[in-house]
């Protein structure tokens, strides 16, 4: 480690910055995704846009599933022009709209492929669940210090930054050809379906040759270069404000220049009709 700052070492809940490194215990189950694109939105939390609805249920169809065999709740589509076209057209949340649709295709068909039961895939003590938090505890040097429910149904699994940071730096740096490395190369191959138009996540991996990010509920991020290290970090308020300039700070840290950094290194504040603030980075966290 390099530089650390807060409580680094205490458990947090990464939410879906721990997707990435789960997607390699579904290929550990046996799941064997059609193409890169499915991988990539099985890792994934997207907006709900047309495609990524239609790659889910191609997913599930092909395991021969449907919409209805999902455990993730109906939601309305992030994209908001999306968003605004289903109410216009009245059309009520849908399960593929949820964020976390793809991810649970992906569990849907490792179980199929495995031949264990559909039913009672979100269970705590479901094969595929078991399989998965022991892969995050390999994956991060460290036990998973608590088990609970996450937004989407799924267990979610308390680990420390440091130990997230561990688990995706091994994924870009594994050897080409493997299963850790095909999930990484999946995600920087189509980042649109990791999260979708104007997500930061995409934008990111189109920006930054080589980066593997994967943001997570309640000010969670982790991203990896291989050869420079990954950067963790965990807001406390979690919230949004301060997430994209602390993680700037640290992608610079990993020697990505300023010029591509600059649009997330300062989140501007509004008051009135004028931007009256911003927030930055502190300078503890800048080189």
């Amino acid at each position: 480690m390099t530089f650390a700052a807060g409580a680094v070492d205490r458990p947090v809940l990464p939410r879906s910055s721990n997707k990435p490194v789960q997607a390699t215990a579904l290929l550990a189950a046996g799941w064997r995704p059609r193409s890169p694109e499915e991988l990539a939105i099985g890792a994934g939390s997207h907006n709900g846009e047309d495609g990524h609805r239609e790659l889910a249920a191609a997913m599930l169809a092909a395991a021969g599933l449907g919409p209805d065999d999902l455990g993730c709740p109906p939601a309305l589509p992030q994209h908001e022009a999306t968003r605004a076209a289903w109410l216009v057209e009245g059309r009520q949340p849908d399960r593929l709209a949820m964020n976390c649709s793809g991810k649970h295709a992906a569990m849907l068909s490792a179980c199929v492929a495995a031949g264990w039961p559909t039913a009672g895939y979100l269970d705590r003590d479901h094969p595929l669940q078991q399989v998965i938090e022991s892969r995050l505890a390999e994956a991060a040097a460290e036990p998973v210090t608590a088990v609970v429910v996450d937004g989407c149904g799924a267990p979610q699994h308390a680990l420390s930054v440091t130990g997230l940071a561990r688990g995706v730096l091994a994924l870009v740096q594994a050897p080409e050809g493997s299963r850790d490395r095909s999930v990484a190369d999946a995600m920087r191959a189509h980042p649109w379906l990791v999260a979708g138009t104007g997500r930061e996540d995409t934008d990111l991996m189109t920006a930054i040759p080589g980066l593997l990010v994967k943001g997570g509920a309640d000010g969670v991020h982790v991203a990896a270069l291989p050869g420079r290290g990954a950067v963790a970090l965990k807001l406390d308020d979690g919230g949004d404000r301060g997430r994209t300039p602390a993680l700037a700070a640290g992608l610079r840290r990993l020697r990505v220049p300023d010029e591509v950094l600059a649009r997330w290194a300062v989140t501007p504040l509004s008051g009135g009709d004028s931007v009256v603030g911003e927030v930055r980075a502190a300078p503890l966290l800048l080189l």
